[in-house]
């Protein structure tokens, strides 16, 4: 995937709003010298180039009752499925990621469930139907951050 070109003024916006998404364009434009006109086709750009991948609020999963998070390491007994499982996956909404890997698994998920009993149920009900050949599962007991990765600069993202 190539590295999408950008400007000093895309990095300064794209700094502001991954800082605080709800921060007003014209507060960002102000900030940032330009007119609000020009931030709303900069933010257009950035969405069409997909560097922006839409915004959204972030809910607390503990907040509405999912007090277990799981990685989940996958192992298929046919690897040629991926495509099939990976299908299925989406169907299940507490999955919430899934990555292809390499390592000791075909794929790694992340997981949230009510409670220990129901992650048992999703794993038992939900995955070992996809066709596991073994799994393997990690649960967290916090997470300590979670971030964006931070808008550099770089002679790679510089027109």
């Amino acid at each position: 995937m190539a590295v999408q070109k950008l400007d000093q003024l895309d990095k300064q916006i794209l700094r502001m709003i991954a800082e605080d998404a709800r921060v007003p364009f014209l507060e960002v434009a102000r900030a940032c010298n330009v007119s609000g006109a020009a931030i709303h086709q900069r933010i257009q750009k950035l969405t069409n180039l997909g560097v922006l991948k839409g915004s959204q609020f972030v809910i607390d999963p503990e907040k509405i009752g999912y007090e277990t998070c799981a990685y989940i390491g996958l192992n298929l007994k046919n690897p040629e499925d991926f495509d099939k499982v990976v299908a299925a996956l989406q169907t299940i909404p507490e999955v919430t990621e899934c990555h292809y890997t390499t390592g000791n698994f075909d794929m790694f998920i992340k997981i949230y469930a009510m409670n220990n009993h129901h992650l048992l149920n999703i794993i038992h009900d939900k995955l070992q139907p996809l066709g596991l050949a073994s799994s393997e599962t990690l649960i967290s007991f916090h997470s300590a951050f979670n971030r964006q990765l931070p808008v550099v600069d770089s002679p790679l993202l510089d027109e």
